[in-house]
């Protein structure tokens, strides 16, 4: 089966994802009550990476903040990704 990304590839959401596919990253929350509450909004331009792909062809992606932790993981259509790391690296190439 052909891919268009690979597995740690840094992606970038076309669209806002289905609320019902969104888990957000529980693990750091667990203990605190007012996080669970308000998560941030995962929506088009979320940043993440590719954490694997889905036996319907779908792409499990993992959401990160701007430090790097996981927010959330989402199912995501290969059309409805965009590949980051092109980006990243003609940005640093003009610096």
């Amino acid at each position: 089966m052909q891919t268009k990304f690979k597995r740690h590839q840094k992606v970038k959401l076309l669209r806002d994802p289905n609320p019902e596919y969104v888990e957000f990253n529980l693990e750091d929350d667990e203990n605190d009550e007012v996080k669970q509450s308000s998560h941030p909004a995962i929506e088009k331009g979320s940043q993440g990476k590719i954490n694997i792909l889905l036996p319907n062809g779908q792409y499990h992606v993992e959401i990160l903040d701007d430090e790097g932790n996981t927010l959330a993981y989402v199912a995501m259509n290969e059309e409805d990704l965009e590949s980051s790391e092109n980006a990243e690296e003609g940005q640093s190439a003009e610096d």
